[in-house]
């Protein structure tokens, strides 16, 4: 007897909206005549949280590998939105930051982005909201906490 998948169940609620999310998203700054992709936008978005990290770094925190936000970040840097500097720590990997010239672009997406949950939280009660965002948070840490362990066992059985 096949067994039954619950579309509602946590991991299938959390990666559909999270995809729908995106694609909104992306349709959204797409038509917004800014002159870079969606792409480059959640690039910009992770390099502008964590400015000043090793590109690898910024590629794990999006789920893509090394050499693609490496082709993304060339394409930032060209429009002079993020500059690559010599990680003092080592010479061969490059830190990423924004420049000045990337505030108005963030500012923008961000205001897409902002759009796009205030559409999600039509009739919803902000305290609604609010409690929910806390629970998310609370899962999110706990993925966290798992990942680090997972990560701790990997390392100390090599």
């Amino acid at each position: 007897m096949p067994s039954t998948i619950d579309p509602h169940s946590f991991g299938f609620l959390l990666a559909d909206m999270a995809r729908l999310n995106r694609a909104e998203f992306d349709r959204r700054i797409a038509s917004s005549g800014l002159g870079i992709t969606p792409a480059e936008a959640r690039t910009l978005f992770h390099v502008a949280h964590a400015s000043g990290e090793r590109q690898n770094v910024i590629a794990e925190r999006m789920g893509v590998e090394a050499m693609t936000v490496s082709g993304l970040i060339d394409r930032l840097e060209a429009r002079g939105l993020v500059a690559r500097e010599p990680d003092p720590t080592d010479r061969r990997a490059k830190l990423v930051r924004t420049t000045g010239a990337a505030d108005a672009v963030l500012s923008a997406t961000r205001d897409l982005a902002n759009g796009v949950r205030d559409e999600v939280m039509q009739g919803i009660e902000p305290a609604e909201w609010q409690q929910m965002l806390a629970t998310m948070k609370h899962a999110h840490a706990k993925l966290l906490s798992l990942r680090l362990a997972s990560c701790e066992r990997e390392s100390s059985a090599a």
